[in-house]
């Protein structure tokens, strides 16, 4: 498998400062930046007041600066030096107040005294700036200087599509968003991760399925994106990823579809067990990104998450805290491992029938000792392959039943199909 972590980790940091959000020109910048990686990638614009379902696509939001200064114009919290410091979609601002009427529009966390949380008002004009506990701490009754430069006008939401097609046109459904400022294992790991999964895909050619990879921003991409094309996806999706939180190297996790049954839980789940030792397994109920949208109710995709660290599970979430120390390039690189074997899973999973009524010669075909000993441990998994490929059961199944890794598998069902033993069911 390529090592990509090293190369995510330097897009990471390219893509570190920008100040992104649902649209405006931050999203446009990461897409455009995505392009010259996957120059396939199509960015699309849908204008405000676009309806999608019970949402409307809201005003483009711009921002060029922002600052609290004290009476002798120092700046005391400053966008510029981190772009969490303005709560997102803020409208503009340029007043004088006194601490008393400013402590309103602060936002800190007395829990987490060094981080700058991550707040928004998306969907209701007001403003407000984000400071750590100690920084509001030293904050004097003095008059401050407030001042926004944004801008919230009819514009466009941004996003990016990439189809890689295959020999069917079953499709394969990746979604990540890019719609959050300076974090990076909540968001900057999931577009880099897609990203690399992409490069992989495009290079290894011949695949089975088609592959609809999508860069959106969290919630009305989701829904306006599947506004549009909902009857394909409902037809052509066999199974589909949420791809977020992928940069950390504490721990493994996964979300289930509503159902937690799809072919992509199944792959997702088995690919775990044999990929790390354990992992963190959480309820439809404890959902939170674009999961919520893809596998509601009349939507109802095959779509479930892996995940490193998962969100609102680890203390640096939507703060400041979750900044390029905590992802790293094995981090990274252990979230495209595991996605990429669910997506090799899948591409290979299949239904297999043997060809022979009881146990096969495998001595005559070169597959089984002709001296009689102690068989080892690659026969018993042949043979018990064979044992339960009766053409109803497919790959991911007879390697549970077996007690195999399935990717493992595969080499062996390939010598059996060779051998003339094992064919695959086409449904």
């Amino acid at each position: 498998m390529k090592k990509y972590g090293n190369i995510m980790y330097r897009w990471a940091q390219d893509l570190w400062p920008i100040c992104r959000s649902l649209t405006g020109e931050g999203v446009r910048i990461t897409l455009n930046y995505i392009q010259n990686l996957l120059p396939e990638l199509v960015i699309h614009d849908v204008p405000t007041g676009t309806k999608a379902f019970d949402w409307e696509v809201p005003l483009e939001w711009n921002i060029t600066d922002a600052y609290i200064a004290d009476e002798f114009n120092t700046r005391i919290i400053d966008f510029q030096k981190n772009n969490l410091h303005i709560v997102g979609y803020s409208i503009p601002v340029d007043k004088w107040m006194y601490l008393e009427e400013l402590e309103q529009y602060l936002f800190s966390l007395p829990q987490y005294p060094d981080a700058i949380p991550y707040v928004t008002s998306y969907y209701k004009k007001r403003w407000g700036f984000c400071l750590s506990q100690q920084q509001r701490k030293q904050l004097t009754n003095q008059n401050y200087h407030v001042v926004i430069n944004s801008s919230l006008k009819h514009g466009v939401l941004n996003y990016g599509e990439l189809i890689i097609p295959g020999r069917s046109k079953q499709e394969i459904f990746l979604s990540t968003y890019i719609c959050h400022p300076s974090m990076a294992n909540n968001e900057l790991s999931g577009p880099v991760v897609t990203t690399a999964l992409a490069q992989w895909l495009e290079g290894l050619g011949n695949l089975r399925y088609t592959y609809r990879i999508i860069f959106i921003p969290e919630t009305i991409g989701s829904i306006v994106y599947l506004s549009r094309h909902l009857s394909t996806l409902k037809k052509n999706c066999i199974a589909g990823f949420v791809i977020t939180c992928v940069g950390d190297d504490r721990a493994y996790s996964y979300m289930p579809s509503r159902h937690g049954h799809t072919l992509a839980d199944r792959a997702a789940k088995h690919v775990l067990k044999y990929h790390t030792a354990n992992y963190d397994t959480y309820s439809f109920l404890e959902r939170g990104s674009d999961e919520r949208q893809y596998c509601s109710p009349g939507v109802d995709l095959p779509v479930c998450s892996i995940m490193r660290s998962k969100y609102g599970e680890y203390p640096e979430y939507h703060t400041s805290l979750d900044d390029l120390k905590l992802v790293t390039s094995e981090g990274l690189q252990g979230g495209f491992d595991v996605l990429s074997k669910a997506l090799m899973l899948i591409e290979n999973n299949a239904y297999y029938k043997t060809k022979c009524l009881c146990e096969p010669q495998l001595g005559k075909r070169g597959l089984y000792p002709t001296l009689s000993q102690k068989r080892d441990k690659d026969i018993y998994d042949m043979m018990n392959i064979l044992a339960y490929a009766d053409g109803e059961k497919d790959l991911i199944e007879i390697a549970e039943i077996t007690k195999q890794n399935a990717l493992d598998c595969l080499p062996i069902i390939e010598k059996l199909i060779h051998a003339g033993l094992l064919e695959e069911i086409k449904y």
